[in-house]
């Protein structure tokens, strides 16, 4: 099943919407839930009647259904209570710390790293990335994300796959020119975390198929810089799964509905795939040559990020994103 929030002058939420397979049509179903929020907190009654609607909806019998356009839409889930991004690629880890010449944890491989984002507001797919100051360093990272149900404090990794109703992209904006000042204090992320932006479409784990396993999500995620061949690295290669990162942030606190987990950057080892961010390019530039030659974004600079399934189908939408002045 395949869900989005067309834009509404009249709610924060959007208007939730059902998305034919193809991407091409979309049914608005307030007579089930009036946003994606709402129905995600109720998922037990409304997750069967959206999915008998996704089904008439591709077999071409709802007479209520309608040309969809992407650039209509919020990010799938356009606010949510609770978003944490983890950091499960072990690659880029090692690519960021040494550009910050920072020490890796001793935990690397046994404990995730995980900070708690803003998610009253994410950025729509299409919309612009609003830069305060060229100096801060802006970054994009192309990410896979899942969102829960309800999560009991305490829960195992294996349990917590049970938990994961949907997937989203995100495009996880960064500034890292603000990064090191913040962490040499010792509290954290925050102004170098400004709002990130989710793909169009929520998808539900069936429309992965054969690629969902592990905990893991077995597909390149596509990133195009400037209309350009940037990175096609394999989301499969996480580290840490995702029932992992689940139960890590569940250790001491219920996780609500709605929730969203970010796997973190994708990256591979591999040079060939290219990379999902601009740091990790910048580090392997000046590793390589001893030079960085590639700068963060500036005002017309524009991402693409999406995911095609073995059939070349875009699970997700497109986000697509060009760097404004703010």
């Amino acid at each position: 099943m395949k869900l989005g929030s067309l834009k509404d002058s009249q709610s924060r939420d959007g208007l939730l919407i059902v998305v034919s397979r193809d991407n091409k049509k979309a049914v608005r179903v307030p007579e089930i839930a009036k946003s994606l929020r709402e129905a995600i907190e109720d998922w037990g009654r409304t997750r069967p009647q959206l999915e008998e609607v996704y089904q008439q909806l591709n077999e071409g019998q709802r007479k209520d259904a309608f040309e969809l356009s992407e650039k209509d839409l919020h990010s799938a889930l356009p606010r949510s209570f609770q978003w944490a991004d983890g950091s499960a690629f072990i690659h880029h880890i090692k690519l960021v710390r040494k550009a910050r010449n920072a020490p890796l944890p001793e935990t690397l491989m046994t404990v995730p790293l995980m900070y708690q984002g803003g998610s009253d507001q994410f950025l729509a797919p299409t919309e612009a990335i609003p830069q305060v100051d060229f100096s801060h360093g802006t970054d994009f990272e192309g990410e896979v994300a899942v969102i829960t149900d309800d999560v009991p404090m305490g829960i195992g990794a294996q349990e917590a796959l049970k938990h994961i109703i949907l997937f989203v992209l995100v495009n996880d904006v960064s500034l890292r020119g603000l990064i090191p000042g913040e962490l040499a204090q010792g509290f954290g992320f925050f102004q170098s975390k400004p709002a990130s932006a989710l793909s169009p479409f929520a998808i539900t784990p069936d429309e992965l198929e054969e690629a969902w396993r592990e905990g893991r999500v077995h597909l390149p995620l596509l990133v195009n810089y400037n209309d350009q061949f940037f990175g096609k690295a394999n989301a499969g290669e996480m580290h840490f799964h995702f029932g992992e990162l689940i139960a890590h942030a569940a250790r001491t606190r219920n996780l609500s509905a709605g929730t969203i987990i970010g796997s973190g950057t994708v990256s591979n080892e591999n040079p060939e795939v290219g990379s999902s961010c601009l740091a990790e390019k910048r580090m392997i530039e000046k590793i390589n040559t001893g030079e960085i030659k590639t700068p963060f974004m500036k005002v017309g600079d524009k991402v693409e990020i999406k995911m095609l399934n073995q059939k070349g189908e875009n699970l997700f939408g497109t986000i697509c994103q060009e760097v404004k002045q703010a």
